[in-house]
């Protein structure tokens, strides 16, 4: 290969690279904050339920 190939090789692929990258680190932040919101809601309900179900028992 010839240098000047291989320069531009060193250029362009983290030019193409990094959005997708980006994009991939986005998703993946979305999907973990949607994993974490339902973890808290669902502790939420089932505290909510415990309560409810304590007041029952009075």
């Amino acid at each position: 290969m010839q240098w000047e190939f291989v320069v531009a090789l060193v250029i362009a692929i983290p030019i193409i690279l990094f959005p997708a990258a980006f994009v991939w680190y986005l998703n993946v932040g979305g999907i973990f904050a949607a994993i974490k919101e339902a973890r808290a809601r669902r502790v939420a309900r089932e505290k909510e339920a415990k309560a409810v179900a304590k007041v029952k028992q009075l």
